[in-house]
């Protein structure tokens, strides 16, 4: 059963009420809606992003770790850790770049830290301190720079935060 309202009426130019089917108006709404989400999605594949976190190839340490440079081009990455990209926080602009890399993934707390200490080692870092425990920090120092590296082992992933900051 249908029911009518005062809005299903309308009046032709002899002044007779002439009834609308309420189904018929609702075919121009629902046609502009299919339309408007086949062009956003058709618009939207056309705009994908390619990731560009990756900075150079894939490398292979010493050790063998398959590992990437991401945003600091001279911060070397398990690829096991994976960027969480609304996390992080990175400021570039030509031959600098500072900021929070924020990565995730399951790895060995203890093969992550020796990974840190040599590969930043060979990337003219110098190590300046360690704090060690449920969660381990790291600091490092180049030249004119600064790194922070933040460990945090958890339940099912291991988190790391990598702070990079020129010096004042």
């Amino acid at each position: 059963m249908i029911t009518f309202t005062a809005h299903d009426f309308d009046l032709n130019k002899g002044g007779q009420m002439v009834t609308i089917d309420p189904q018929k108006r609702l075919y121009p709404v629902i046609l502009g809606l299919v339309i408007a989400m086949v062009i956003s999605a058709g618009g939207c594949s056309s705009l994908t992003k390619k990731d560009k976190t990756a900075t150079a190839p894939s490398a292979k340490t010493g050790s063998g770790v398959p590992a990437l440079y991401y945003d600091f081009g001279d911060v070397l990455v398990p690829k096991e850790l994976k960027v969480d990209k609304k996390s992080s926080f990175i400021y570039q602009t030509e031959g600098f770049s500072a900021g929070v890399l924020i990565l995730k993934g399951r790895i060995e707390t203890s093969s992550l830290i020796s990974f840190f200490e040599s590969n930043m080692a060979k990337d003219g870092w110098k190590i300046l301190s360690s704090f060690k425990s449920g969660r381990t920090m790291l600091l490092f120092q180049k030249a004119h720079r600064w790194c922070v590296m933040n460990i945090t082992d958890e339940t099912f992933n291991t988190y790391v935060e990598i702070w990079v900051a020129p010096t004042i």
